[in-house]
C-alpha cells in the first residue's frame, strides 16, 4: 500500500537522523556521565527507533535496539555506570544499527545484509546484568546460534492478523499522533537550542509499564561546542508561528537551478543589449524608462537566483556531526586525550559540495589526531595540557566558505619535510634549499610522502593528504597550511559556496577568449617583459617575496600568435589547493557572472576545458579547468620573453593599430591585408556588413579604421556606414569606401551615409596605404 511505503520512507529519513543524533549525544554523555537529562533523551530516541522498527516488522533491528535500550535504562536508574568500556559496546551497537538501516533502505528488509547481532546482544545483556564491560569476552561456545528473537511492544498487538480496514485505521491513528507530537515539539523547542533531539514521531507503541522521561534539550556537541547560544534562555513559539516545511526531490531542485541559469544568461544578454541601445540612442527620453525596467529585472533575477541557490544549501553540520564520534574512537585507539571543539556548524553551502567535503576533512582530522597531537607524557614534558585540542570551525568569506582545522600539537617541521621529499626523489636538493617554509608545508600533499615513523591503521602510508588535495581541486578550492614547530598547525580550506553559477574572470589570449573561475584567481598584475626570467627552462616571475612559475595561456591551448601585446603583459595568478601559477594573458576583459554549460558528449573531455558559457553578446566562451591547466603547464617550455622579442623585431613598424576590412570577396580582403603589411597594421576581416557590425559592437576589438566594399550581401556598405554612425563612440571613426562605383551620385550617397574617404577600384597598394596612414594619423 502507498501509505505503508510513505511510512517506511518517513521511518528511514527519521531513523538516520536519530542515529546520527545518538552518535553525537553518546560521545557527549561519555564526557558528562551525570547528565541525566541527556541520558533520558538518548533513551527516548532508542525507544522510538525500537517502536518504529517493531511496527514495520524489522525484527533484527528491533532486537538489537531492545538490548541496547536495556543498558541505557539501567544507567537511567543508577544501576549501571557508563564507563568508556561500556560506551565502546553501545557505540558498536549504533554502528550495527546504521548497517541495518542501510540494508533496509537498499532492499526493504533487515535480513538481506546477513548481519549477525547475536554476539553484540549477548555482550549488551552481560553489561545490563551488572558485569564489568572490561570482562566481557564471548567465546564461540557461548554464542547462541538460535534465530534472533522478535520483540513486540507490551500491548501484544499482532499486526499481521489485522484486516485491511484495521491496518488503515492504525495508519491514520499513527499519522494523527505524529502530527500532534510534531506540533507539541515545535511549541516546546527553544530558538537557542534548535539542534536538540527532535521528539520521536513513532511513539504509538511505547511500553506502558516503562517510565519515559521528558525530552531533553541537550545540545549535540562532542566535548564542547563553541557557541554563543549554548546558554541562551528558551523561548516558546506559538503554534501559529510554527515553521512549515515540504519535502522536495533533489532532481526538481536541480531542474529549477538549470532554469535559473538560463534566466541569468538572459539577464546578461539583456544588459548587453541595453548598453548597445544606450550608445545608439544617447539622450532619448525612453532610455530612462528602459533603464528602470532592465535594472528591476536584473535585481529580481539576482534575488531569485540567491533564493533558489539557498534551497540547495545545507548546514555544514551535516558533515561536522560525524567527527565527535571519530575523534573519540581515535583518541581511545591511539591512547591519547583529545578534545574536539566545533563552531560555525550552522554555516551553509551547496548540497553537492557538502557531499564532497567529507573525505578531505576526515583525512585532515585523522592526521591531526595521529601526527599532530602528542601523547600525554610528551605534552606534560613540554609544559602543555595533557588534553590535546583540535578546533574545527567554518565561516563565510564573500562567495566562499572557509573551513579551518587547528590543533595544538607538535606542528610541521619544514626541514624534515624537505629531507623526506629529497630522500624519495620528489625534489632536488637545490629545490629544497630554495624552498620557503610555506612551500615546504605544501609537500604534505604529495603522494607517498609521510613523516610517520611507523605505519598504523590510522596513517603512515602517505595517501591521505593526497586525497585531500585531489578533492579540493575538484571543488576549485584553495588550501593554505601554516604551522609552528611545538605549537601546532592550522589548515584552511577555501571553497566556493556553489559550483553551478559562478563568478569568472574573462581574459583574452590573442583572438580567443576564456573564462577563469574567480574562486581560483588570487590576483592580477601587469608587468614589463624584462621581469620574466628563465630558470632551468621554465619561465618565472619574482612577485614580492615569492618565485612564481609562468606560462602563457596561448601556448597551453595552441592559439596562433597573431599579434604581440607590447612591452608589458598581464599575469593572472591562480591558486588551487596548495599550488600557485602565473598565467600570462594578452587582455583582461573583466569579471562576469557565468553559468557553466556542458560541452556535450562529442566535445566532453577536452583537457584543460571544464565547460562553456554563453556571454552577454551571445558568444560562447570556454571555461578553463584550473586543475588541468596547472597540469598542462608542466609540459610547456616556450621562452616567453625571447619569443615576444622575436615578434617585435620582425615588425616593420611596431604598431597597435587595427583596421577592419569588409568585403564579400576573399581576394579583395587579401589585397587590403597585404597593403597594410608594410606599416605593420593588423587587419581584421568580415565577409559582409552584418558580420562587421557585430564585430564593432563587441568590446573585444578597438578598431581604428574600416575599409568598406559597397556591394555586399545581407547589408550593403551604405547601410553599414549609417548603422556605424549611430553609435556615439564611432562618430569620428574613419570609414573608407573601397568600390568600383565611380558616379557622382554614388560618391554623394557615400558621404551622406557617413563615409570619410572614397577609393575606387582598381587601386594601387601604395595608394590605399597612404589613405589609411592619413586617416589613422600614423
Amino acid at each position: 500500500m502507498e501509505d505503508i511505503q510513505e511510512i517506511l520512507e518517513d521511518f528511514l529519513v527519521e531513523a538516520f537522523e536519530l542515529i546520527e543524533q545518538l552518535d553525537q549525544n553518546l560521545v557527549e554523555l561519555e564526557s558528562n556521565p551525570d547528565d541525566l537529562e541527556l541520558l533520558n533523551s538518548i533513551f527516548r530516541v532508542a525507544h522510538t527507533i525500537k517502536g518504529s522498527s517493531s511496527f514495520l516488522n524489522f525484527d533484527i533491528l528491533t532486537g538489537l535496539t531492545h538490548h541496547m535500550e536495556d543498558v541505557l535504562n539501567k544507567a537511567r536508574h543508577g544501576d549501571l555506570k557508563l564507563t568508556p568500556e561500556v560506551m565502546d559496546v553501545v557505540l558498536e551497537s549504533i554502528d550495527l544499527m546504521k548497517s541495518l538501516l542501510h540494508a533496509i533502505r537498499d532492499s526493504g528488509n533487515d535480513t538481506s545484509a546477513g548481519i549477525d547481532i547475536t554476539d553484540i546482544c549477548r555482550r549488551l545483556d552481560i553489561i545490563s546484568n551488572g558485569e564489568s564491560a572490561a570482562n566481557v569476552v564471548v567465546t564461540p561456545a557461548e554464542v547462541d546460534e538460535s534465530p534472533t528473537p522478535t520483540y513486540e511492544e507490551d500491548d501484544n498487538t499482532d499486526y499481521s492478523k489485522l484486516s485491511d480496514k484495521e491496518v488503515e485505521d492504525e495508519i491514520e491513528r499513527l499519522l494523527k499522533m505524529r502530527k500532534e507530537e510534531d506540533r507539541k515539539r515545535k511549541e516546546n523547542t527553544s530558538a537557542a537550542k534548535a539542534a536538540a533531539v527532535p521528539t520521536p514521531s513513532f511513539e504509538s507503541l511505547k511500553d506502558s509499564d516503562e517510565e519515559v522521561a521528558p525530552k531533553a534539550a541537550a545540545e549535540p556537541v562532542v566535548a564542547k561546542r563553541a557557541s554563543a547560544e549554548a546558554n541562551a534562555p528558551a523561548k516558546k513559539e506559538s503554534a501559529s508561528a510554527m515553521e512549515q516545511t515540504i519535502r522536495v526531490e533533489v532532481k526538481r531542485l536541480d531542474h529549477l537551478m538549470n532554469l535559473i541559469g538560463e534566466l541569468v544568461l538572459g539577464k546578461n544578454r539583456l544588459l548587453k543589449i541595453y548598453d548597445d541601445v544606450e550608445e545608439r540612442y544617447e539622450g532619448e527620453k525612453f532610455l530612462e524608462e528602459l533603464n528602470q525596467v532592465v535594472s528591476s529585472i536584473s535585481l529580481v533575477t539576482t534575488d531569485l537566483q540567491i533564493a533558489v541557490m539557498k534551497t540547495r544549501m545545507l548546514p555544514i553540520a551535516k558533515v561536522f556531526n560525524k567527527f565527535p564520534r571519530m575523534v573519540r574512537d581515535l583518541s581511545r585507539e591511539l591512547g591519547k586525550q583529545i578534545e574536539l571543539e566545533i563552531s560555525g556548524e550552522e554555516t551553509e553551502l551547496d548540497k553537492s559540495i557538502v557531499e564532497e567535503i567529507g573525505d578531505p576533512l576526515v583525512h585532515i582530522i585523522r592526521n591531526s589526531c595521529d601526527h599532530g597531537i602528542e601523547d600525554g607524557a610528551t605534552r606534560r614534558a613540554q609544559g602543555k595540557s595533557e588534553m590535546g585540542l583540535i578546533q574545527l570551525k567554518a565561516y563565510n568569506e564573500g562567495n566562499h566558505i572557509v573551513i579551518e582545522i587547528t590543533d595544538d600539537g607538535k606542528g610541521l617541521d619544514p626541514d624534515l619535510l624537505r629531507s623526506k621529499a629529497v630522500e624519495k626523489g620528489m625534489i632536488t636538493e637545490r629545490e629544497a634549499d630554495a624552498m620557503t617554509d610555506k612551500e615546504a608545508f605544501a609537500l604534505i600533499f604529495r603522494p607517498s610522502l609521510s613523516t610517520a615513523k611507523v605505519v598504523t591503521n590510522v596513517s603512515g602510508r602517505g595517501v591521505g593528504m593526497d586525497v585531500v588535495k585531489t578533492n579540493i581541486e575538484k571543488l576549485n578550492g584553495i588550501i593554505d597550511v601554516d604551522s609552528e614547530v611545538g605549537h601546532g598547525t592550522v589548515i584552511k580550506l577555501k571553497i566556493p559556496l556553489t559550483l553551478a553559477i559562478i563568478q569568472a574572470l574573462l581574459v583574452g589570449a590573442q583572438e580567443e577568449y576564456y573564462a577563469i573561475p574567480l574562486a581560483s584567481v588570487l590576483e592580477t598584475v601587469r608587468i614589463p617583459l624584462d621581469e620574466i626570467y628563465t630558470i632551468e627552462g621554465k619561465n618565472v616571475l619574482r612577485l614580492r617575496d615569492e618565485v612564481l612559475s609562468l606560462v602563457r595561456l596561448s601556448d597551453i591551448f595552441g592559439v596562433k600568435q597573431v599579434y604581440e601585446g607590447g612591452e608589458h603583459t598581464y599575469v593572472v595568478v591562480i591558486g588551487l589547493a596548495e599550488s600557485k601559477l602565473g598565467v600570462v594573458v594578452d587582455t583582461l576583459v573583466g569579471q562576469e557572472e557565468i553559468v557553466i554549460k556542458s560541452l556535450g558528449d562529442y566535445l566532453q573531455g577536452i583537457e584543460g576545458i571544464a565547460g562553456a558559457t554563453i556571454r552577454g553578446d551571445g558568444r560562447v566562451t570556454l571555461i578553463v579547468d584550473v586543475a588541468a591547466l596547472m597540469n598542462l603547464a608542466k609540459g610547456i617550455t616556450v621562452d616567453i620573453r625571447a619569443s615576444a622579442e622575436t615578434v617585435v623585431k620582425t615588425k616593420t613598424v611596431p604598431s597597435d593599430y587595427i583596421v577592419l576590412a569588409v568585403d564579400d570577396s576573399a581576394m579583395d580582403r587579401n589585397i587590403m591585408k597585404k597593403s597594410m603589411e608594410p606599416i605593420g597594421v593588423k587587419v581584421l576581416e568580415a565577409s559582409n556588413g552584418q558580420e562587421a557590425l557585430n564585430m564593432l559592437k563587441s568590446a573585444e576589438y578597438s578598431i581604428d579604421a574600416v575599409l568598406i566594399d559597397i556591394e555586399m550581401p545581407r547589408m550593403d556598405g551604405y547601410t553599414l556606414a549609417g548603422e556605424i554612425r549611430k553609435y556615439s563612440k564611432y562618430k569620428n571613426l574613419p570609414l573608407i569606401a573601397v568600390t568600383s562605383r565611380t558616379s557622382k551620385s554614388d560618391r554623394l550617397r557615400g558621404v551622406e551615409s557617413g563615409m570619410s574617404e572614397y577609393i575606387t577600384k582598381p587601386y594601387s597598394p601604395e595608394y590605399l596605404e597612404s589613405v589609411v596612414r592619413k586617416n589613422i594619423k600614423l
